[in-house]
């Protein structure tokens, strides 16, 4: 067992039967999730129980300890999924193994709410395993379910629809649902059929302290003129694929051999990526770093003159707020990205738009700023200003404790 300290937010106490709370997250281990970890501090802080149930990952690999006063149990799943035998195969493991870890908090530890992040729109199935007994489920939404899986698999159909029966479900056994963002939270209402009242506006601001502002490290753009930083998961649906596009254009129609990209994250996507771009010849113009530590991180992001986020067009990605555009915003860097809704939102005059899917326009874009340093830091300002102003997680911490005080006032105990 390992025993952690951290900063924390000062803590009210709580008069009456003592809050407890099981978080359940699959797709990620915590405190990696970033957001799930926002949430178990800030609850923890202000008198909560917190438990936490997830996946084992790269640098976290014990199966339970205690961070911050936070038990964390931990489970093995299989590798990355691939096609609906791949996912039928993990969404069981974890299943059995959210259960029988419940089984096993709720004896040692107690909790009376299960709080669920999808993906994957099942894990109110282990809310309902307690039901009797009183506990009730808060729905944490991540992802919209049914849109990631037309991104990922460029279609519809019976899984589709079967995706949509099982969100309907999650919606219909929570009790209170928490939303990333408005275009979430529209969703929760209109399909998932909940009250308005009942569904709260967490966004997932990054915490101002965690994202610190360092001097660029010169050596990280390896001998080039100018570093393209991008952070994040590499999945089927991130658009690294795009960027590559992007970057090819770059070099062979442009002739700007003067931009090196810095790629910090891991993904099942990501050895096909590598693997294209060494077929294109353009190794020389790309780090991968794979999952690395956040000094890694913080570096590559603090010496880049421009991010970016390729999420090319989907519903799922116009809908949804990507955390590294927010990082990017909180390290004063100026951003690129597809013209997408919710990237809108987030970034406002702290980006530009390249027209939805366009490489070429991406390309130009990228140029633009790289050639404007007046432009990129004042984008940079802007976006800074937004995240201190709007974003943070200093925002979004009363956000949650109020959905939490509507869960409790629902169970009779308000």
């Amino acid at each position: 067992m390992k025993v952690s300290t951290g900063e924390a937010e000062a803590a009210p106490v709580l008069t009456g039967q003592a809050r407890k709370v099981l978080i359940v997250v699959e797709n990620l281990p915590v405190p990696f999730d970033r957001r799930v970890w926002s949430e178990a501090t800030t609850l923890k802080a202000n008198g909560y129980e917190v438990s936490v149930i997830c996946p084992t990952g790269k640098g976290f690999e014990e199966r339970y300890e205690v961070i911050d006063g936070i038990y964390i149990y931990r489970h093995k799943l299989p590798l990355d999924a691939r096609g609906a035998l791949g996912y039928l195969r993990e969404y069981s493991s974890a299943l059995f193994h959210e259960a029988r870890l419940a089984l096993k908090i709720k004896r040692k530890h107690g909790f009376d709410v299960v709080h669920g992040c999808n993906p994957p729109d099942l894990i109110f199935l282990i809310a309902l395993l307690f039901r009797p007994f009183g506990t009730r489920f808060l729905f944490d939404h991540h992802d919209i379910c049914p849109e990631l899986f037309e991104a990922k698999f460029g279609k519809r159909g019976l899984l589709y629809s079967v995706t949509r029966f099982f969100e309907r479900l999650t919606f219909a056994c929570a009790t209170v649902s928490i939303a990333t963002n408005e275009s979430y939270r529209d969703i929760a209402i209109k399909r998932g059929k909940m009250a308005p009242e009942d569904v709260f506006v967490v966004r997932s601001g990054p915490k101002i302290e965690k994202l610190e502002l360092r001097p660029p490290k010169e050596d990280l753009k390896k001998g080039f003129k100018y570093l393209v930083g991008y952070v994040g998961v590499i999945g089927a649906q991130e658009g690294l694929d795009l960027l590559i596009d992007a970057t090819e254009h770059l070099v062979k129609t442009m002739g700007r051999t003067d931009i090196h990209f810095g790629v910090v994250g891991g993904g099942p996507e990501l050895p096909i990526i590598q693997e294209d771009v060494k077929n294109r010849g353009l190794e020389p113009y790309f780090t991968f770093t794979g999952r690395a530590p956040d000094d890694l991180l913080l570096d590559m992001l603090n010496t880049a003159d421009v991010c970016v986020n390729p999420d090319r067009y989907t519903v799922m990605n116009d809908l949804s707020t990507m955390n590294k555009i927010l990082e990017y915003m909180t390290l004063k860097k100026p951003i690129v990205q597809f013209d997408l809704k919710e990237g809108r939102v987030s970034a406002g005059e702290a980006s530009l738009y390249a027209e939805q899917n366009n490489t070429t326009d991406f390309a130009v874009k990228i140029v633009e700023l790289l050639e404007d340093p007046e432009k990129r830091s004042s984008m940079g300002e802007i976006g800074r200003k937004r995240i201190l102003d709007m974003y943070s997680w200093t925002h979004s911490m009363p956000v949650l404790l109020s959905a939490y005080d509507r869960l409790y006032q629902k169970m009779g105990r308000g």
